[in-house]
């Protein structure tokens, strides 16, 4: 739809801003992850359901000879989530005959996609599937934190960023064309990346909010935060030795 030269430019700018800061995504994730070594809140299926949406995406674009400036965020994260999906594994010591199988199998079905030995109409059925492949993807990560009761691992960074980057290309698709199927797409993968980054900031290990609202099952992270906390009325001014 028709919209005025500085709507145009605002729509521009954010779109520049929004690859930007596809290309460093992942990457605090990645940092945090790295640094305490412990992957115990992040969510295998989360990340493999991400994967097989930007592959998909990825291959879908190729193969139709789109152009790389109109789809490069997608094999840019497809790197940082390969790195991350990497460390995952690494940390949770699945890294196993299994896993080195089903790397190859993925590359090898990847590399068929792309090869147009595999056909193309393939990708037409699968591309429509991203949409809420992407959602499942961002409702097993916030489960996986509720239950555990930590998002010790977690970046809140990645997930602020993922919001952002939804937010504004909802944004931009308004202005540019307001097509109801890709707002909706990017309208709950907003909501849902904001409510994976409020469960992580809320279950962060020390989180005053642990104690008020305490995670079923009293999970890791609130258990390490009654442990340290002062002593308080309800515990009759003193704590177990």
């Amino acid at each position: 739809m028709p919209f005025p030269g500085a709507l145009m430019l605002i729509s521009y700018v954010v779109s520049l801003l929004t690859i930007g800061l596809c290309l460093v995504l992942k990457v605090p994730q990645i940092i945090n992850l790295y640094q305490v070594k412990n992957a115990n809140a992040m969510s295998i299926k989360s990340l493999l359901l991400e994967l097989t949406s930007y592959t998909t995406m990825t291959c879908y674009n190729y193969v139709n000879g789109y152009s790389p400036l109109t789809y490069l965020e997608y094999p840019i994260i497809l790197i940082q989530e390969l790195v991350l999906i990497y460390l995952v594994l690494l940390y949770r010591r699945l890294l196993n005959k299994q896993s080195i199988i089903w790397t190859f199998v993925y590359f090898a079905v990847t590399a068929l996609f792309m090869s147009k030995i595999l056909p193309p109409f393939l990708l037409n059925l699968l591309a429509p599937l991203c949409t809420p492949i992407s959602a499942s993807s961002k409702v097993i990560q916030l489960m996986a934190i509720v239950r555990s009761g930590t998002s010790q691992g977690i970046s809140a960074a990645t997930w602020f960023i993922s919001a952002f980057t939804n937010l504004s290309r909802a944004f931009t698709i308004y202005l540019d064309s307001a097509d109801s199927i890709l707002l909706c797409n990017f309208g709950v993968s907003t909501l849902l990346s904001s409510a994976v980054l409020s469960a992580t900031i809320t279950f962060s290990p020390g989180s005053p909010a642990l104690e008020r609202y305490p995670p079923p099952g009293f999970g890791p992270t609130y258990v390490a935060y009654t442990s340290q906390r002062p002593p308080t009325k309800e515990d009759g001014g003193k704590k177990d030795d």
